[in-house]
């Protein structure tokens, strides 16, 4: 009977369980009744604790039987979320800082050459020998850019040397012409006042002394032609002598420097050309100073100040970022475009070369701004951009922010999602996500 109470329980709900549990009590309350009422039986008394013992026995494998078959329906604890994250990287901060932002007017232009020197042969009618530079050279003033052929002139000056040789010994023997010339003023003279004696004396007719006389001054007449011979044959000397001297000059004028140090610009000319002083052979751009030639509306004009800062830059070669300077505005609009042409000094640079197209930001006024290092913005998928503040707990929060102005020194203005003294995740941003917690160290 124990056996089919125990296979049927297991197959009870709980309330079904639990009434079993009740019969059983009452079945042992019963038999303790019995117990009570009939204490006289004695020669069933060894039935009495038989039957105590089998009942509390049934009624503890029920309870087991209960117990172990019944559902767990006790629920489990539920931890607490926990405060105390451990943090998930190190990061460096900086804050949102209030500085000038400036303002810009983006423009575009030509690049030209501020000071374009032409290099013109200063001696014609000769060929081009020798190219000694090439467009892009860095060139000093005076250094050799071109040779002409001067074998012609070589040979003229040759001839203009020897005509000077030849007046020179002209001049001598007009020189010794001279001489011979006094010593016979000499002798004459000395015979005149001889002749004057013998005349007063009687011993010679008048007629003899004034040949004497006669003789006397011939001589003195030839002195003067000597002299004013040896003057003529050195002038010829001094002219053959500035002949050779100009000869010499265009000798060294085949030599083509340049004028100025600066850039070759262009070369217009070959080995073998004819030289002609109206045809130039070489550009320089001197100083290789260069200017942005950009237009600029006529309604923003007033906006433009001489010496107002410029960034310069190419949709062409990203490396080109230069910083300029408005050097001159024009006074004069084109009645076309409405534009006026604002023109800015470029510094020098191997990048930019005249006739190429470039972009300028000029500075038309400064006005306080939001700026944090740009490594701290970081663009997202949808084409905005977001950046981690640090808050209380050294935990993080993403911002969308609005990016404006890009800065000097790495920064960049926050027009719209920050404030002055907000904390911005610079190093380590890249890998966060909202809500992490950090360890912020000293940026290097």
């Amino acid at each position: 009977m124990a056996e089919t109470v125990n296979v049927a329980e297991n197959q009870k709900t709980v309330p079904e369980m639990e009434q079993v549990e009740e019969f059983n009590k009452n079945k042992e309350v019963e038999t303790d009744l019995i117990l009570v009422k009939k204490p006289r039986q004695r020669k069933r008394g060894w039935l009495v604790p038989m039957l105590l013992g089998t009942g509390i026995g049934i009624g503890l494998a029920g309870l087991g039987m209960t117990v172990m078959n019944r559902p767990n329906t006790t629920k489990p604890a539920v931890t607490p979320p926990s405060t105390n994250l451990a943090p998930t990287m190190t990061v460096t901060i900086a804050p949102a800082q209030l500085i000038p932002v400036a303002r810009s007017l983006n423009v575009t232009g030509t690049v030209n050459a501020r000071d374009l020197i032409p290099v013109l042969p200063q001696a014609t009618g000769l060929q081009i020998k020798q190219i000694l530079a090439d467009e892009g050279d860095s060139v000093k003033q005076g250094q050799t850019l071109a040779v002409l052929d001067n074998s012609v002139l070589q040979t003229q000056i040759a001839q203009a040397k020897a005509e000077v040789e030849s007046n020179r010994a002209v001049v001598s023997q007009r020189v010794a012409a001279l001489a011979q010339a006094r010593a016979t003023l000499a002798e004459a003279n000395s015979n005149l006042a001889r002749y004057r004696g013998l005349a007063d004396a009687g011993a010679i007719s008048r007629q003899e002394l004034e040949t004497r006389s006669t003789t006397a001054t011939t001589a003195r007449e030839a002195i003067s032609v000597a002299q004013a011979n040896i003057a003529s044959a050195e002038a010829d000397v001094r002219i053959s002598i500035a002949r050779v001297q100009q000869q010499q000059t265009q000798l060294n004028q085949t030599i083509v420097r340049a004028p100025a140090s600066g850039i070759i610009a262009e070369q217009t000319a070959q080995v073998g050309d004819v030289a002609n002083s109206t045809q130039k052979i070489f550009s320089i751009i001197q100083n290789g100073s260069l200017e942005l030639q950009a237009k600029v509306p006529a309604t923003n004009l007033n906006q433009v100040k001489i010496n107002a800062p410029t960034v310069i830059t190419s949709d062409s070669d990203s490396r080109v970022r230069l910083q300029g300077n408005v050097r001159e505005i024009a006074p004069l609009v084109d009645p076309q475009s409405r534009e006026a042409t604002v023109r800015i000094d470029i510094p020098a640079n191997s990048l930019l070369r005249p006739g190429m197209f470039a972009s300028s930001a000029i500075t038309i006024a400064n006005v306080p701004g939001i700026a944090i290092p740009a490594k701290a913005v970081l663009p997202q998928t949808d084409s905005s951009a977001i950046a981690f503040i640090l808050t209380d707990g050294d935990i993080v929060r993403s911002q969308k922010i609005e990016v404006g102005e890009v800065i000097g020194n790495g920064n960049v203005e926050i027009i719209k999602g920050l404030k002055v003294g907000d904390r911005v995740v610079v190093a380590g941003a890249g890998y966060l996500k909202d809500g992490d917690k950090v360890q912020v160290v000293v940026g290097k």
